[in-house]
């Protein structure tokens, strides 16, 4: 889906959901204030430090064993490198892949700017997809990430004859965060969007909100960048979701088309699959 101009972007007086965990909402949060919207920061996964830093400490000492080095997030980005970096430097030969532009501004910050990474959706499937990691035959790899990650990508590497090391660098929670603000503003009908980025997310803001909450939340124009994320939505019942394109980028591309539309011609609006899925979908 082609990005609109900055100028062309609109949010006047939307109040839209940001929940992304804390430390990755800032810059969401200020595009939607960007473009007049209003962001309401409710992030409904909590980031945690790992309890035993010693596989990871132990990796950062081995690190010259390996060819590859993949982040599937930036929390994965931040956490390891924050360790990583204290003990050493980064090998000049050990290459670097992420899934996707946040994973790329973080890994910049550490210095790290040469990136194996997808352009057009940003999950492990993209990834696998990238030349760079067709022929792995005898390659050591080392995949950075949470607790409970998938095992699609090491798994893959492996059947293409990688030799795969994984090392957790944080763990994952549920917030424990009042909801009175949101409801507060579903009662005035100021709350207008919700957007959210990954599937466990989406979980736990349906336990977040508990029953009288929840029935609210499948009325609410729902915004999703990944198609993971858009069959739990269906699953549970949402009747308002609008997949856009992956990212920031295209989530706030979505937003601006899908509120666009609704300021036109009644004709114009999107409408609603038999599925009950926005028929707009951002891309």
């Amino acid at each position: 889906m082609a990005i609109p101009e900055r100028g062309t972007l609109s949010l006047a007086g939307r109040h839209v959901v940001v929940t992304r965990p804390a430390d990755q909402a800032g810059y969401l949060a200020a595009q939607v204030t960007a473009a007049g919207g209003i962001a309401v920061l409710f992030p409904v996964l909590a980031i945690h430090d790992i309890e035993d830093p010693q596989p990871l400490l132990d990796i950062a000492a081995r690190l010259d064993e390996f060819d590859l080095a993949v982040f599937v997030s930036p929390n994965a980005v931040n956490k390891a490198l924050a360790i990583i970096a204290r003990q050493r430097c980064w090998p000049a030969r050990l290459r670097v892949a992420a899934m996707g532009l946040t994973s790329e501004r973080e890994l910049a910050r550490f210095g790290l700017t040469e990136v194996i990474a997808p352009r057009l959706r940003f999950d492990s499937e993209a990834l696998l997809e990238l030349p760079d990691l067709r022929e792995m035959a005898g390659k050591r790899v080392v995949v950075f990430r949470g607790d409970s990650g998938r095992d699609l990508l090491g798994d893959t590497l492996t059947q293409r004859g990688a030799r795969v090391e994984y090392v957790t660098c944080y763990r994952r929670g549920k917030p424990d965060l009042d909801i009175a603000p949101l409801l507060q503003l579903w009662e005035s009908h100021q709350l207008d969007a919700i957007v959210v980025t990954s599937s466990e997310g989406l979980r736990n803001l349906a336990e977040m909100l508990g029953n009288s909450g929840r029935d609210l939340l499948k009325t609410t124009p729902l915004f999703a960048p990944h198609a993971r994320i858009v069959s739990e939505a269906r699953s549970q019942g949402l009747r308002q979701v609008v997949p856009t394109a992956p990212g920031d980028e295209g989530l706030l591309a979505g937003l601006a088309a899908y509120f666009s539309s609704l300021a036109g011609d009644p004709a114009e609006r999107p409408e609603e699959d038999a599925q009950g899925t926005s028929a707009h979908h951002g891309s």
